[in-house]
């Protein structure tokens, strides 16, 4: 394997690692089952999992140190 590989597997492995926190502190509502997303909704949400995931990760770094 790659280092390159290994690196993107060491990152998905953190990433789902961390998951149940940064849900947590995402708070988002889950889906009505009747209505998918929009576009917009989706990428809203991505971008509030995306600075949730970075919250969770600075709280590990903080709390190990």
């Amino acid at each position: 394997m790659t280092p390159d590989v290994e690196r993107q597997q060491q990152k998905a492995k953190e990433f789902m690692t961390l998951l149940p926190l940064t849900l947590a502190l995402a708070g988002l509502p889950p889906s009505e089952s009747i209505r998918p997303f929009t576009e917009g909704q989706l990428e809203a949400r991505a971008t509030t999992l995306r600075a949730a995931y970075k919250a969770a990760r600075q709280i590990i770094v903080d709390v190990t140190q």
